[in-house]
């Protein structure tokens, strides 16, 4: 069980209870739901997140590179992991 999650808008790793609690306040606060560390509004489409994700990668953020390379090895894609 993985316990915590990468936020693709900036590579920060918030574990997942804090990012409940964030989501929570937002719900109960009636508050657009935002990332917690740069405040970019929530993805709505796993196509949204890939875009976002491939921007870090080409500012050569270290941790949404290695995040993309771990993603690829679990798919079995390692001359891709291996790239990144």
């Amino acid at each position: 069980v993985q316990k915590s999650i990468m936020m693709t808008c900036c590579s920060k790793i918030i574990c997942k209870g804090c990012s409940h609690a964030n989501g929570m306040r937002e719900i109960e606060g009636s508050l657009q739901q935002r990332c917690p560390f740069c405040r970019k509004p929530s993805i709505e489409t796993d196509e949204e997140g890939d875009k976002r994700w491939m921007k870090r990668i080409e500012a050569n953020d270290s941790v949404a590179m290695t995040q993309k390379g771990i993603q690829q090895f679990k798919k079995g894609d390692y001359s891709s992991a291996f790239e990144y």
